[in-house]
Parts: C-alpha cells; structure tokens; sequence
C-alpha cells in the first residue's frame, strides 16, 4: 500500500465561540486509498472536511491536503480536489451540463469531459431538462459529477449517497472503486450507512467529540470483529472496543 500521505492532519483544533468542536485530531489519508470517515451526528467529520476544504480555518494544529498547506496553499488545494459537503447548490434554471460548465469555468479547467462525466454518474439523458425538475437522487449524482469534472486528485465527500436509491448506491459504489483504481484518485468519504463503507474502504477513521480515537485498515477490522463494520463501530461507540490505535 502506498505510503505517502494525501491528507495528513496534526493536532488539528476548532474552536467556536470557545468551544473546542475539533480537539487535537490527527489522521492519515494515504494516497491511491479509500478512506471511510466514521462517527456518530456531530461528532465533527463536516467540520473536518470545511478545514481540509479551506472553507474554514483551523484555530490550532496543522494540515496538509496533497502536500500543501491548508492555510497558505488554499487556491491550489481546490484547484486539485473535489468535494462534496453539505447540501449541494446549483443555478436551478440550467441543465446538468450547463452547470458543469459554469463550474468548469470558475475552475478554469477543460470542458471537454461534461458528457463522459454525465455518463459516468447516470445522468446522461437529461439533455436541457433543468435541474429545478431533478429527484433528490438525480441532485446529489449531479454533486457526484460537479466534484469530479475537473479531474481533480482528491475527492472529499460527506454522505454522497445520499437520497439515492439502491441500484445508484451500487453504481457510484463502483465508479467510486474504479476513480481509485484506474484513475489514481484518492477518496476521503464519510456515510452513515456503514455497510458500503465496508464495500469500499481500504482504512477507516472513527470521530468521536471531535477526536479521531481510531485509525485501523478494514483487514484489521475484519480480522478484531468477523460480524462486520457496523458491530465495530457500535463496540467503538459503546466501548466495548478500545479507544485509541492509529497509524
């Protein structure tokens, strides 16, 4: 496994108002790596993606996304990830092209892909249709495109499977493996339905009250709990599972 670091965070600290919401948070994402960003609602993963995303500042600590800074180095970071976090935005009155294209413009990167990128996350027959008439599941596969269209080296996603339904979950499960695989992107990606983190994850990292207590490759997990992830992450949350191992 590839042992250089895309994402390598160091008593990473946010304060809001006071309130320490990230605590002295350290985490490995090695490159070429699925990596499944577990905990509970609040436990500080959306935070964590703001900070690596230089959509917010961090108070305290250091992190590093790609090998640069994510305080001085916050427009070359974005030019090479692509994310998704919290509910997507879009101009309504486009189409899903037209929206790729703005966004492609505003990264200023090639526009030559938006029909392959389309097919990719199944939404290459909505021709001029706006995106005012998309499903909630047809949106967040539009979000799936608008992260990758620029061909970035980083993709940072917060519950991307979000609304779609089972037959979407597979196929962005495996578009997913095959970013990773033939593309040699890097997926930093949390979702609360742990069985497809199973599917993916090549190393996962448990949140707690803004802390990462947890740091272990999915063999680990399989080999210290043969039922499963979800048991793993309920034995974490319950502590039946020790706090701390990490890379």
């Amino acid at each position: 496994m590839n042992n250089i670091s895309a994402v390598k965070v160091e008593n990473l600290t946010k304060t809001f108002d006071g309130h320490e919401v990230i605590k002295n948070c350290n985490m490995n994402v090695r490159k070429g790596t699925i990596y499944g960003f577990l905990g509970a609602n609040g436990a500080g993963k959306t935070t964590v993606f703001k900070m690596l995303s230089g959509l917010l500042t961090p108070t305290m600590g250091k992190a590093q996304v790609l090998g640069m800074d994510v305080n001085s180095d916050r427009g070359e970071i974005l030019r090479n990830i692509g994310t998704i976090i919290e509910t997507p935005i879009f101009y309504e009155h486009l189409s899903a092209s037209e929206n790729l294209e703005i966004h492609l413009a505003y990264m200023n990167a090639n526009n030559s892909e938006i029909d392959s990128v389309l097919t990719k996350v199944g939404l290459n027959n909505t021709g001029k249709q706006p995106v005012s008439k998309f499903s909630l599941g047809m949106r967040q596969r539009l979000a799936i495109a608008r992260a990758l269209i620029h061909k970035p080296k980083l993709l940072i996603l917060d519950e991307p499977i979000n609304g779609l339904d089972p037959m979407g979950i597979r196929e962005m499960r495996e578009l997913f493996l095959d970013l990773v695989k033939n593309e040699n992107m890097t997926i930093l990606i949390s979702s609360h339905i742990l069985s497809e983190i199973e599917h993916i994850a090549d190393t996962i990292g448990v949140i707690v009250n803004g802390t990462v207590i947890r740091e272990v490759s999915l063999t680990e997990v399989k080999a210290e709990c043969p039922t499963g992830l979800e048991d793993y992450f309920l034995d974490i949350m319950t502590g039946r599972i020790g706090n701390v191992k990490t890379y």
